[in-house]
């Protein structure tokens, strides 16, 4: 038989990988398009870009099915969704209010 097919049959195939974590390599490109953002002097909007990666992972958190889920499961679906959601309402928040001064020190 082919290696490949036996792979796919048995979960462990990319394509089974890619099945269950998605979510997560989204949630990573988001914050990854943040942490751009940081390193090119923009801290705000890495900041608000950081933020809702951990808003999109507490939305895909309780809308996925278990099997789809992959690493973004750590405890309970309300339980992660809400710790997932308070973090990125707190990175949010101070991102958006803070006005003067910048990261780097005088």
């Amino acid at each position: 038989m082919n290696d490949t097919a036996d792979t796919s049959r048995s979960g462990h195939g990319l394509r089974a990988r890619l099945r269950v974590h998605g979510a997560l390599l989204l949630v990573f490109a988001v914050a990854l398009l943040g942490l751009q953002r940081v390193l090119t002097e923009h801290w705000r909007e890495g900041a608000v870009l950081f933020g809702g990666a951990v808003l999109l992972a507490a939305a895909l958190r309780v809308a996925l099915p278990p099997d789809r889920v992959g690493l973004l499961a750590i405890r309970g679906r309300y339980a992660d969704a809400l710790v997932y959601a308070a973090f990125a309402v707190a990175v949010l928040v101070l991102a958006l209010t803070i006005t003067r001064g910048s990261l780097a020190l005088s």
